[in-house]
């Protein structure tokens, strides 16, 4: 069986509505959080595959969280080969600092369902014209030698890939049904209000928009994962 590796930043930032495409395809999924002891010796280049997922803190936060520039230049090994990586949110913005861009605050916070706009046929086909949910206030220059795959309204670098193998989504399809969307309200309610939207509305929106945006999400990853 093939082995995935789940890179988790945060407790409640999990693999969530992409663990039943993965496990479909014949991966055995193990995970590591960047507080397990073990991290800093964690070889990212012996997977067959490696899932980043998101996280509150900036990739330019290094002092605060110095796991950050360890993940960074082991990801970076991995990179280099050209290894099916899927990164997500944080771990897209770790996927392109691996890469040599620059990630950044961005002008906006970005929170809340809403679609992205598409750039070429890739498998992001399935979440087309799909509110998604979005929770970033960051973002990154693009990298060399990478296809830009969508943009939306507030960021122009929504998603991006390297080969078939190397895919960097900024925005959370596999959120929508992970009772974990809770913990995300609790701790990030005053940036939920700085970005103008309510816990209230998302609540509803995800109540509303959920399950679509993890299905669409699902059948995105089930291409990609076909393409490697």
């Amino acid at each position: 069986m093939k082995k995935g590796l789940i890179v988790r930043h945060v407790p409640y930032e999990g693999i969530a509505g992409f663990r039943e495409p993965i496990e479909a395809a014949g991966y055995e999924l193990d995970r590591f959080d960047v507080t397990d002891p073990g991290f800093w010796q964690l070889d990212l280049t012996t997977p067959d595959l490696v899932i980043l997922m998101g996280g509150p803190m900036g990739v330019y936060e290094q002092d605060a969280h110095p796991w950050i520039r360890c993940e960074i230049d082991r990801l970076a090994k991995r990179v280099e080969r050209g290894l099916p990586t899927l990164g997500v949110c944080l771990g897209a913005q770790m996927i392109a600092a691996a890469m040599g861009a620059d990630v950044h605050p961005g002008p906006v916070k970005e929170v809340g369902f809403a679609p992205v706009s598409l750039h070429v046929d890739s498998p992001l086909r399935h979440v087309d014209e799909v509110p998604v949910l979005h929770w970033h206030g960051d973002t990154f220059t693009l990298p060399d030698n990478v296809e830009l795959l969508a943009s939306s309204t507030a960021y122009a670098h929504q998603a991006f890939r390297r080969g078939a193998e190397i895919l960097a989504l900024q925005f959370h399809a596999e959120m929508g049904e992970d009772p974990r969307f809770e913990a995300w309200l609790e701790s990030g309610a005053d940036y939920v209000t700085e970005a103008g939207n309510s816990p209230e509305r998302l609540r509803a929106d995800h109540d509303a928009l959920g399950s679509g945006a993890v299905e669409a999400g699902r059948a995105m990853i089930r291409e990609w994962l076909r393409g490697l």
